[in-house]
């Protein structure tokens, strides 16, 4: 366990506010973050009234919390922060998820003029380890007409909706293309 310390005032001030563990570095993070984030989705371009700064206190107090009584002994990865992942967030959002999209919603449209439709529910596994790696390929997946991800098991497996089922046991590429691929870059 480490101790951080960060300082108030002048450097002849020597006082400081002691953080006993990383749990208390996180805690203030969730609470500065809370506080921001509803402090950015009530202004409006002007002052922002002091009830609304008041109401961003006290949601921000029972977020963190939540978090704490909720998550207890859970550790919070600042993974997330790191620029490359961003960056190729953004790469995989406008690049290979852009063009599934455009694919899918041509498939689809011809699907439905032409009523060229054999729906059903497919299995996958595509051996995601974490649940955000789970999380951003089951939006993918729903975010792309023609698919929609069902349920999510204990194992990992996928149940999937699709509208026009090749194979009962498809391949990922079959089924959603480089999502998985992309999904364990960016979050496993």
């Amino acid at each position: 366990m480490y101790s951080m310390f960060f300082s108030i005032g002048s450097p002849e001030n020597h006082s400081a506010i002691p953080f006993k563990s990383r749990w208390e570095v996180e805690y203030v993070f969730i609470f500065a973050v809370s506080f921001l984030m509803y402090l950015l989705l009530v202004w409006s371009g002007g002052a922002i009234p002091m009830i609304e700064v008041l109401i961003a206190l006290i949601l921000a107090s029972v977020v963190t919390m939540a978090f704490r009584s909720w998550h207890k002994g859970r550790k919070i990865s600042m993974r997330g922060l790191d620029p490359k992942r961003w960056f190729g967030f953004f790469h995989y959002l406008f690049g290979p998820f852009a063009v599934g999209l455009a694919k899918a919603n041509i498939d689809v449209a011809k699907r439905v003029i032409t009523g060229d439709i054999r729906p059903g529910i497919v299995k996958v596994n595509p051996g995601l380890t974490n649940d955000v790696a789970r999380t951003m390929l089951a939006d993918s997946i729903t975010l792309t007409p023609g698919t929609l991800t069902v349920d999510v098991d204990d194992e990992g497996a996928f149940y999937i909706h699709w509208i026009y089922v090749v194979d009962e046991n498809p391949t990922e590429e079959q089924l959603y293309g480089s999502f998985g691929h992309w999904a364990r870059r960016l979050a496993e």
